[in-house]
């Protein structure tokens, strides 16, 4: 499989939960009860998953391998990924204080939290498409066999570092948080 390959799988995983969290945010504001769990839940697969495992990846490994091939970073789509992973910490921080306000039961933090996933949700959906339609086609025409296979051993060797089934583990979190909360 190549690198662009498995990011592009592991982006099919991360909407997965950007549907749950379309859910969940229906049911806040419509004032429904959720289990505080559900929102730390799915913080905690963003900020392990989707930033800890495939935005590092991106970024200590495929925009390296893309600069080197002469793709430059200001100006173009290396920038704006960096910039957009950048908001989306931004964002993901404020969710985890909303998360955590929601299960000490604040009041408005169910529609703070609501407010700050549809942000997340817009930003990533779009992210997701540029990365998918541009960045990694101009990747795949840009990688020579032996960058690829750099990046390939690279993404094996990231995944070992993290503990064994941390991909499996976060690929199920995905789907329970869909299957409950998915729209």
């Amino acid at each position: 499989m190549r690198p662009t390959d498995v990011l592009k799988s592991e982006h099919r995983v991360i909407e997965k939960v950007l549907r749950a969290l379309q859910g969940i945010c229906a049911r806040l504001e419509r004032g429904d009860e959720i289990a505080p769990d559900a929102l730390s839940r799915a913080t905690d697969f963003i900020q392990t998953f989707a930033d800890g495992c495939h935005h590092a990846k991106e970024e200590t490994h495929l925009f390296p391998a893309l600069l080197d091939r002469g793709l430059p970073h200001e100006g173009g789509p290396l920038g704006v990924m960096l910039y957009e992973h950048e908001i989306g910490r931004a964002l993901v921080a404020e969710l985890a204080g909303a998360s955590e306000a929601y299960a000490r039961k604040e009041r408005g933090a169910g529609l703070r939290f609501a407010e700050i996933a549809r942000q997340y949700i817009e930003l990533l959906a779009l992210h997701i498409q540029k990365e998918d339609n541009v960045l990694f086609n101009i990747a795949d025409q840009l990688l020579d066999e032996e960058s690829i296979d750099a990046l390939q051993a690279a993404f094996e060797q990231e995944k070992e570092k993290t503990y064994p089934g941390l991909h499996e583990r976060y690929e199920r979190i995905a789907e329970e948080l869909e299957n409950e909360f998915g729209q």
